[in-house]
């Protein structure tokens, strides 16, 4: 008798992976997973089931085996006796995340002022200048890049190692958050005026406000992504 398949949980809450991806299996199953985690696609304390997910991405349990081993030395899921593997992310976490990545985004902006060269400002100046225009043309994918290519050249001009690799795991939007955040008029005017004035005070070597604003950056993007993944569950 030939065994029923099981429906993939939540139906297209995560999606297949790119057979371009495979060389690096493990890793791109534990961010694809990771990814839909920090997005709220699956409930505090929801139970996930290892074939499901396999079924779903498309691969077989031994990369879901390991991603969860990974994903719970983060804290973000949990294995427990008789019950199986529980998400454990929530709103509390998330904010613990936010403010986590603020104090180092902030401290990585104060020494980027510090350590600034010339040609680096000028880098940051010219991102600055393309978010304008994306923002004026209402392109949410373009500033989508364009985020991660000024925070990533803000990294570069600090010269920080060790907190740049500590930042790796404050990581908590993926593009349909950021696409759902720069969807929104207000909120692309916001960033923009929020990154020129980080940019501003890093070219001018003003360490203490280039942290302020970055510090208060992070934070105001954080709420606005609290609010999109649980305004609507119970743990907030």
């Amino acid at each position: 008798m030939q065994k029923e398949a099981l429906p993939a949980p939540g139906g297209d809450r995560i999606e297949k992976l790119d057979p371009r991806f495979l060389t690096t299996l493990r890793d791109h199953v534990h961010r694809t997973l990771r990814s839909a985690i920090l997005s709220g696609r699956f409930a505090a304390n929801e139970r996930v089931n290892e074939r499901q997910l396999a079924d779903q991405l498309g691969v077989s349990t031994t990369p879901i085996k390991e991603a969860l081993r990974q994903l719970e030395t983060e804290g973000l899921v949990e294995t427990l006796p008789r019950r199986g593997v529980l998400i454990r992310f929530n709103s509390g976490w998330a904010e613990e995340m936010i403010l986590a990545r603020a104090a180092l985004e902030s401290m990585i902006a104060h020494l980027a002022a510090k350590r600034i060269s010339k040609n680096e400002a000028d880098t940051i100046e010219a991102i600055v200048a393309q978010m304008k225009t994306a923002t004026a043309a209402g392109s949410p994918d373009e500033l989508i890049a364009l985020n991660e290519t000024f925070h990533d050249q803000i990294h570069v001009s600090s010269r920080c190692k060790y907190l740049a690799r500590m930042i790796e795991r404050q990581q908590f939007y993926d593009a349909s958050i950021r696409r759902v955040i720069h969807s929104d008029p207000q909120e692309r005017d916001k960033a923009l005026s929020e990154h020129a004035a980080i940019a501003a005070a890093i070219m001018s070597g003003n360490s203490d406000k280039a942290e302020r604003v970055m510090r208060d950056h992070v934070v105001r993007s954080g709420e606005t992504y609290l609010k999109i993944v649980f305004e609507k569950n119970e743990d907030i």
